[in-house]
């Protein structure tokens, strides 16, 4: 069997890290992490010099390193940022393949014939970039995509042939399978060598297909030039677009319609996609091409997502960070066509154990689909979560398939606050054990220790510039809100209405609560005040009032407001 051809790969080290430098000026100089489901998959170089590494927990980290930026994950983002290095490398070397925001790779023959050999081009590429958009890179070239990718880290070029031999002494956490590799150690499997060394029928049988494909990079041969093959010409879909698009929300929705249209007719053939081209032609006849290489199978959201990617970053002009902008289009767009470059059978795919991997969802969403086609868009709605004070400020209800952004930036999380009827285990005596003047560290009769925890949380935690939402109502969050706020009333255990003054001192202690015309209910813990002045600096927007978390008799828990005397019942908690 011949060897995989020869590939070279650029690696950006820490490109999420430099995508928010780019895009949110966030100091990548500076300690920085980037989080997803609460742990780092990205740090700074001063980052790691505090003992900060990939993999740990957002608060192990911040115990490592209490100055650390913390910033959120955002492929998006990172696509965006990387679009300007992708036309630097493309202006030395021609059929980049974008594998990931931050890696691309491209055939090394070419370029190291007309460059004077593979030494030369690498050099030739690495200065390239960095002259362009001031952006650190290396070079890797080997044989095959992911031993290219693997070399590109030690900014090595591994002779032909030797490829075999420098994977051989890689550990097997260069596979990028944490599942796996936790298996394989148990199996003492600790190298690529060892694993290659496995017979091919017995890796397929005991770890599945995507063992297999793992057993086929360890050995040294790219599972994607012997799996995939030239798709025919039919399987291409284009859009001619009347009106050119300029505009980066009406490339989204032009992106989304065209990726189902394509995968549609993929799955008519019984095959996914691997390798995603996307052409655009602009007004003025410009041709703008570029190439998505994903290491697994592109879903229909998938395609639509890197479409949506790429042409943000060709209509919005995003610069490096040495300021040069690159060539964007001199025209709105009016033909955009995706070209499945690479393609698989779908039947080759492991099935679940229950089942196809991934057929319930893709139930869902086409009966989805199917609903908002019949009623329109916004008959299927899901929510978003973001900023704001009151629970029904942090909830947006966006249409089935359209990008999910809040409507406002939310906060870090704060730390979780006791349920809304914990304070019962300490009986207030008064009203002052319950009025807390800081907003965001009220809780009950032990609130001083809380906030002792919360500063020092919020201390750890710079900034990723968002509001801080003074006031917010902490978590658990409610489980209904209602539509229309409820009017209540609320009397002390003497029968008096309970009145919060301007300094947000109680009258007394709540003791009983009359929702509407209904009979009144006894309170047996309550929590707050939490008060809102808003809009203060416009008369006709201005808002005053505070909100208490209350605890009835038989276990209902209520989120309610006082605003200008009049109490409310905002939520409903669980």
């Amino acid at each position: 069997m011949s060897a995989p051809a020869r590939a070279l790969l650029l690696w950006c080290p820490d490109w999420p890290v430099l995508a928010a430098e780019i895009v949110d000026g966030v100091p990548a100089t500076d300690p920085v992490v980037v989080l997803h489901a609460n742990r780092v998959v990205a740090c700074s170089e001063r980052a790691r010099a505090e003992g900060i590494r990939r993999g740990l927990r957002r608060r192990e980290a911040q115990g490592r390193c209490p100055q650390v930026t913390v910033v959120d994950h955002d492929p998006g983002r990172d696509a965006r940022a990387f679009e300007p290095v992708v036309a630097a490398v493309e202006e030395v070397v021609a059929g980049v393949e974008v594998i990931r925001p931050g890696a691309c790779a491209t055939a090394a023959r070419g370029p190291s014939r007309y460059l004077g050999g593979e030494e030369a081009a690498a050099e030739r590429i690495v200065e390239h970039v960095a002259q362009s958009c001031a952006v650190e890179s290396q070079v890797g070239i080997a044989d095959g995509v992911f031993a290219a990718g693997l070399a590109a880290r030690e900014g090595r070029i591994v002779p032909p042939g030797g490829t075999v031999a420098f994977l051989a002494t890689r550990p097997v956490e260069a596979l990028g399978r944490p599942a796996l590799v936790d298996l394989l150690r148990r199996l003492g499997v600790r190298t690529l060598g060892d694993f290659a060394a496995l017979p091919a029928g017995d890796v397929l049988a005991r770890f599945g297909f995507d063992g297999a494909l793992a057993h086929r990079l360890a050995a040294g041969r790219d599972d994607r030039p012997l799996a995939v093959r030239q798709p025919p010409a039919d399987l291409t879909v284009t859009a001619e677009h009347d009106e050119p698009i300029d505009r980066v929300d009406a490339a989204a929705f032009a992106a989304r319609t065209l990726a189902e249209r394509l995968h549609e007719r993929l799955a008519a053939y019984g095959l996914a996609c691997t390798r995603l081209g996307i052409e655009a032609v602009t007004a003025h006849g410009q041709e703008l091409h570029r190439v998505w290489r994903h290491d697994g199978l592109l879903t229909a959201a998938a395609i639509a997502d890197r479409v949506r990617w790429q042409l943000d970053g060709w209509l919005s002009g995003s610069n490096g960070r040495g300021g040069a902008r690159p060539a964007r289009p001199t025209a709105g767009i009016i033909r955009l066509r995706l070209v499945p470059d690479g393609v698989l059978a779908q039947a080759g795919l492991q099935p679940g154990l229950w089942g196809e991997a991934g057929a319930e969802r893709e139930r869902a969403h086409r009966a989805l689909n199917r609903v908002q086609g019949i009623l329109g868009p916004e008959a299927v709605v899901t929510a978003v979560l973001g900023g704001g004070r009151s629970p029904v400020d942090q909830v947006r209800l966006v249409p089935w398939g359209d990008e999910r952004v809040p409507a406002r930036p939310g906060p870090s999380p704060l730390p979780a606050l006791p349920p809304p009827g914990a304070a019962s285990s300490v009986p207030s005596t008064g009203p002052e054990p319950s009025v807390v003047s800081a907003p965001a560290l009220v809780g009950s009769a032990d609130s001083g220790r809380m906030a002792v925890r919360v500063g020092r949380r919020t201390g750890r935690a710079r900034a990723v510039p968002e509001p801080p939402w003074p006031g917010r109502i902490p978590p658990p969050a409610p489980a209904v809100v209602l539509p229309t706020p409820l009017a209540a009333e609320v009397h002390d255990a003497a029968g008096e209405p309970v009145v919060v003054s301007a300094r947000l001192t109680v009258s007394a202690a709540p003791a009983r609560l009359t929702v509407g015309t209904g009979r009144p209910a006894e309170i047996t813990g309550w929590v707050g005040p939490w008060p809102v002045d808003e809009r203060w600096w416009a008369p006709a927007e201005a808002r005053r009032r505070a909100r208490f978390q209350v605890c009835l008799v038989d276990g209902t828990a209520l989120l309610l407001a006082v605003e200008g005397g009049q109490w409310l019942v905002e939520a409903i908690y669980d």
